[in-house]
C-alpha cells in the first residue's frame, strides 16, 4: 500500500472505529445505570478518560495556544460532553438503547443545517428534503414506542436524544474549526477535563446519590465508557475530522444506529416492532436522500 493510499484510508478507519465504539456506549450506559446514578456514571466516565491521558500529558505541554481560543474550546466542551451527556443520559434512562441509536443517524443532517446557518454553507433542496423525511421517521419511531421497564417514557427519551444531537452538531462544527490549530488528542483531553469539572458538582444534586457498593458489570461498563468510548472514540473522531471535511466525517455516524440495534438485540434483548422498523427505515432513508452525490472540485493546495 502506497503512502498516499494509507493516508487516505487512516481517517476512514478511525471514523469507523469511533462510530462502533460510540454505538457500544448506549449498551454500556444501560448496564451502568443498573447500579449507579446518572451523574456519577458520567463523571466517572470523564475521570477514567482523564486518567488515560496522563501518560500523554508531556505532549500537551508543548501544544501552542492562540490567544482567545479558550472561548471556542470552552463552548465546544459545553456542547459536548457537557450538555450532550446531560441530554443523552436522560434519554437513555427513558428510551431503549436501539431507539436512541437510531436518532443519532440524524446528526449528518443537523451538521449540514447547522453549517448553513452558522458557516453560511449552501444546503441543497435534496438535503432539506432528506432532513424532513428523517424528522418524520424519528417522530413516528417515538409515537410507535410503548413504555417498558427499561424504557419508561420513550417519546421523551427520543426527544432528549434529538436535543443531544443538536449539541453534537455544535461540537462537530467547532471541532472542525479548532482542529486546524490543535492536535486531535489535545482537543479530546480538554473535553475530558472540561467534562470532569462540569459533572463533579452535578453528582450532589437532589435525587443523585454516590455509590455505596461495587457492582462488577456496571463498574466495568463505566471503565469501558471512559477508556474506549471517550478516550478512544473521541480521539479517533477528532483525528478523522482533522483530515477530511466535517460533513463527510459526520456521515460515519450512520453506522451507529445499525451497530446499536444489533448490540441491543444481542446484549439487552431489545426488539423493534414492524412499525418501528419502518420508521427507522424512514430515518436512514432521509439521511441517504440528503447525500449530495455531485462531484466536488478538490480545494486548491496551499
Amino acid at each position: 500500500m502506497t503512502e498516499e493510499r494509507r493516508a487516505a484510508l487512516l481517517p476512514i478507519l478511525a471514523l469507523t472505529a469511533a462510530s462502533i465504539l460510540w454505538a457500544s456506549a448506549f449498551i454500556a450506559f444501560k448496564l451502568a445505570f443498573q447500579a449507579y446514578d446518572t451523574m456519577f456514571v458520567v463523571f466517572a466516565r470523564m475521570l477514567v478518560a482523564c486518567v488515560c491521558f496522563i501518560p500523554l500529558y508531556p505532549r500537551f505541554r508543548s501544544q501552542p495556544y492562540r490567544k482567545g481560543d479558550w472561548k471556542p474550546i470552552a463552548l465546544m466542551g459545553l456542547c459536548e460532553p457537557g450538555l450532550y451527556f446531560l441530554f443523552e443520559t436522560a434519554a437513555i434512562k427513558n428510551t431503549e438503547a436501539a431507539q436512541a441509536g437510531m436518532i443519532v443517524a440524524m446528526l449528518p443532517l443537523l451538521v449540514a443545517v447547522g453549517a448553513h446557518f452558522i458557516l453560511k454553507e449552501r444546503v441543497s433542496l435534496r438535503t432539506w428534503a432528506g432532513f424532513v423525511v428523517a424528522v418524520i421517521g424519528a417522530a413516528m419511531l417515538s409515537l410507535m414506542s410503548t413504555a417498558t421497564e427499561n424504557a419508561p417514557n420513550p417519546t421523551l427519551g427520543n426527544f432528549l436524544e434529538f436535543l443531544a444531537m443538536i449539541c453534537a452538531m455544535g461540537y462537530t462544527i467547532l471541532l472542525k474549526q479548532l482542529s486546524a490549530r490543535y492536535s486531535p488528542m489535545f482537543l479530546t483531553f480538554t473535553q475530558a477535563v472540561f467534562g470532569g469539572f462540569f459533572f463533579l458538582p452535578l453528582m450532589f444534586l437532589p435525587g443523585q446519590s454516590l455509590p455505596t457498593e461495587f457492582v462488577l458489570i456496571p463498574a466495568l461498563s463505566i471503565i469501558y465508557l471512559g477508556a474506549a468510548s471517550t478516550f478512544g472514540a473521541y480521539g479517533l473522531y477528532s483525528y478523522g475530522v482533522s483530515k477530511i471535511p466535517a460533513s463527510q466525517a459526520s456521515a460515519f455516524v450512520n453506522l451507529i444506529p445499525v451497530v446499536t440495534v444489533i448490540m441491543a438485540r444481542l446484549v439487552l434483548d431489545e426488539v423493534f416492532s414492524l412499525g418501528q422498523y419502518l420508521a427507522s427505515a424512514l430515518v436512514l432513508g432521509g439521511v441517504l436522500l440528503s447525500q449530495d452525490r455531485k462531484p466536488r472540485k478538490a480545494p486548491a493546495k496551499a
